[in-house]
């Protein structure tokens, strides 16, 4: 009799442990639906304490930004000036300025004119306002791209698993009209539909045109974007560990064998024998 109670107080117990498990692990889901999957880890080379960019990866990335992104994205914290002699040469940033127009004074009547872009120019957005920005994208923002590598989780990864993970929604997956499927896009769904297709830009040094390279490219295009000065910061703490190193072995021995024994020192006041009050 008691045995049998005891049993059955284990099952009650387990069924309620088991209910419990399920109840988290579908909360669990929910959640993870909710905030997006977390994108692998690759392996960036200005990852490296001692390493930096690959030009040539961030020029193509301008390529495809050009090409691609900047039909509804902007970039506006760059200039013109910040691809001389990191990604083009002063001509080359000079001729990719003039391609633009950019608002000028007004003239003596105060009508608006334009005029060609100059090296003191930042790189202007597709649109004018954010109400025009929403109205062609059916009421969804285009966010600028300036700094969204250091605005996100886990930023360069996120971006490439994000431009590459466009796929066919699964069984019981709720995605909304006008979105599409991206596992790591937080909800599911997305508004901006998959743009990286083979050879949708001609590289001109013969690198594969493949969606994933050209993801590659862009994340170490917009890495540079919000962070120009990596290779610089990186030299300059190189020089201030050399510096410290060198530092400690003086440091060492004017702390054992010169500022000790000034720390050790007493100094007590002893009264004179023939001391009268």
């Amino acid at each position: 009799m008691y045995a049998r109670k005891f049993f059955r107080g284990v099952a009650s117990v387990t069924a309620g442990a088991s209910t419990a498990a399920i109840l988290m692990s579908q909360t669990n889901a929910v959640a993870h639906a909710d905030d997006g999957l977390h994108p692998p880890h690759m392996k960036w080379g200005f990852y490296g304490f001692t390493k930096g960019y690959d030009m040539a990866a961030v020029r193509r990335g301008h390529l495809v930004f050009k090409e691609v992104c900047a039909a509804c994205h902007s970039v506006n914290r760059l200039a013109y000036r910040n691809f001389v002699d990191q990604v083009y040469t002063e001509q080359e940033a000079k001729e990719l300025a003039a391609e633009v127009e950019v608002p000028d004074e007004p003239d003596e009547n105060g009508e608006p004119r334009m005029r060609e872009g100059k090296l003191s120019d930042y790189v202007p957005g597709p649109y004018r306002n954010e109400q025009e920005a929403r109205a062609g994208n059916a009421g969804a923002l285009p966010p600028d791209l300036s700094l969204i590598t250091k605005a996100r989780h886990a930023g360069p990864d996120y971006v490439f698993a994000l431009l590459t993970g466009y796929r066919e929604a699964p069984l019981g997956a709720q995605v909304p009209d006008g979105l599409h499927y991206n596992p790591y896009f937080p909800g599911g769904g997305i508004a901006m539909a998959q743009s990286l297709y083979e050879d949708v830009v001609e590289y001109d040094d013969g690198t594969p045109a493949t969606p994933s390279q050209y993801a590659k490219d862009v994340v170490e295009f917009l890495n540079w974007v919000a962070e120009p000065e990596l290779e610089q910061r990186k030299r300059m703490g190189l020089k201030t560990m050399l510096v410290l190193g060198l530092m400690i072995g003086p440091a060492i021995y004017y702390k054992r064998f010169k500022f000790s024994v000034i720390k050790n020192r007493v100094v007590k006041f002893t009264t004179p024998r023939k001391w009268k009050k």
